[in-house]
């Protein structure tokens, strides 16, 4: 059976599944609904997504507003440094970010429910990453914050990260609050 990991942030679950490895290789169950349910994984997932980026790619803070967007986050080859931003306005932690390094090693997966922003590093040569997600995605309703923002504070563990033209001018935390959902 998949265990649940600690982690800082009240819905975040990091998740670390029962690896059957031989000789040959090793098979792994990536995803069971009512045994992930059972460790806080509480989504009903719509669509799933695969992409690869190189060493120092930063990708996030990303999340949609309405209906918002949870994620099953997973690196299926190689390494990235996995971010969640709580931006729940009422919540305890508003603003704060806990991050776990998700590799082809360890298996870990990370969920990020809905109210949190998202993003990752990738900290070896190549990464592919697999989400599932709880809404399709919707560029009406999709958004993000500065990946630097000093207030939220993120170790990205990345020194000068590669990134898109978005992420690059998303705004701070602050500017957009008064607009969050959450």
């Amino acid at each position: 059976m998949a265990a649940q990991l600690e982690t800082k942030l009240d819905g975040v679950v990091l998740i670390e599944p029962v690896v059957h490895g031989d000789a040959r290789g090793f098979m792994l169950e990536s995803y069971a609904r009512e045994e992930w349910a059972g460790l806080g994984v509480d989504a009903d997932f719509v669509q799933h997504n695969h992409s690869r980026s190189s060493r120092g790619t930063l990708r996030g803070i990303h999340f949609q507003t309405s209906p918002g967007q949870a994620k099953l986050v997973r690196a299926a080859r190689g390494a990235i440094l996995d971010v969640a931003v709580d931006l729940r306005r009422d919540s305890p932690t508003y603003g704060q970010w806990e991050a776990h390094v998700l590799d082809d090693e360890n298996h870990r997966q990370l969920f990020v429910p809905v109210g949190f922003g998202h993003g990752f590093a990738v900290l070896s040569e190549v990464a592919d990453v697999c989400y599932q997600v709880s809404s399709l995605y919707d560029p009406a309703t999709e958004a993000g914050i500065a990946w630097d923002d000093p207030e939220v504070g993120v170790d990205w563990q990345v020194a000068e990260p590669l990134l898109s033209e978005r992420d690059k001018t998303a705004p701070r935390l602050a500017e957009i609050a008064d607009s969050l959902p959450w």
